[in-house]
């Protein structure tokens, strides 16, 4: 594999990321004293810093190895969506086809840390499922969308905020599908079922076993190659796609199945690193449909973010020079 051909390809793909937005607002300082008003810490802020979270996290990382992204969600009219929006376009995430409303909130999730480690987390946020209007306005532009720019690949990216309905999960798979246009998710527990006829399903394990309501004690290549089988019962999906944490990642398309194992690493922080699995597997797919090697590229990016604290998007560079270390075959 020509590794350097591959990461410069990703510069002239088109893709589209849907889903639930958010704020990660982080409030770092410093614990020298418990609270006389309550047995609790108090932390002396330091500095505050933030960044971009849920489905901007995906679109972040896509950014990041060269790919030209539009991001398509509902956001709060409110401060915390005008500091989103402009991080997003700042960080070269085109997101004109964003709909701002007054009925919802911005989601806001804000996390205290001193010494590297959490102290709390406050989150600010809507949960209900979008309005019908909002969800028609919505559809009506990822419509548009694929139509006048043609995306290789279009990522949902569910948190479980209410951006992503049964009803314009269904209507975007059938739209992709009329089109050409690759679709892949990472879903959560309210639609996992939804997303059925998409290309890449690619959910945890912890989000495997709730699902499909099973313990699944045994992680094994036979053990997981039954999942891929009780998942296409219900989604006849074309790839399973499971990360398994320090165990690696399993694939399965057409019989074709593997466990990739991880590789050694300092884990500071897992935050974020299913939003950059995601992003690379699709990005790597759309380039070369190769599924293998999308899930061993997407193994090491997940890994290499795990390394850093809080949500960061994919080093391209380290990326490239990472694989063509560790992929040989």
């Amino acid at each position: 594999m020509d590794f350097d051909q591959l990461f410069n390809s990703f510069n002239d793909i088109k893709v589209g990321v849907i889903g639930d937005v958010m704020l990660d607002t982080y409030w770092w300082g410093h614990v020298e004293r418990i609270s006389p008003e309550a047995p609790v810490p108090v932390v002396a802020l330091d500095k505050r810093e933030l960044r971009i979270g849920g489905a901007g996290n995906v679109a972040l990382n896509l950014v990041a190895l060269g790919a030209k992204v539009n991001i398509f969600s509902v956001m709060g009219e409110d401060p915390d969506g005008r500091q989103l929006d402009q991080l997003l376009t700042d960080s070269g995430i085109d997101t004109s086809y964003i709909i701002f409303s007054a009925e919802r909130k911005t989601t806001n999730k804000v996390r205290v840390i001193s010494r590297n480690q959490q102290m709390m987390r406050l989150d600010s946020e809507t949960t209900d499922d979008l309005s019908e209007v909002a969800e028609t306005a919505l559809f009506d532009r990822i419509s548009d969308y694929i139509v006048k720019e043609k995306p290789a690949v279009l990522i949902f990216e569910d948190y479980n905020k209410g951006v992503l309905t049964e009803t314009l999960i269904r209507k975007v798979i059938t739209l992709c599908k009329a089109n050409g246009v690759l679709t892949s998710v990472d879903p959560k527990r309210k639609n996992f079922f939804a997303y059925k006829g998409v290309d890449i399903f690619k959910p945890n394990l912890k989000e495997v076993k709730e699902g499909l309501n099973i313990s699944l004690e045994k992680v094994s290549l036979d053990s997981l190659k039954n999942v891929h089988q009780l998942l296409r019962q219900q989604l006849s999906h074309e790839i399973s796609f499971i990360t398994l944490s320090e165990k690696g990642v399993f694939f399965e398309k057409d019989g074709y199945a593997a466990i990739i194992p991880s590789h050694i690493r300092n884990i500071a922080d897992v935050s974020g690193a299913g939003d950059t699995v995601i992003a690379v597997a699709s990005l790597v797919y759309a380039a070369t449909k190769d599924v293998a090697l999308f899930s061993k590229v997407a193994n090491i990016a997940g890994g290499l973010v795990c390394e850093e604290v809080g949500t960061a998007a994919i080093n391209k560079e380290l990326l490239l020079a990472e694989c063509k270390q560790l992929i040989t075959d």
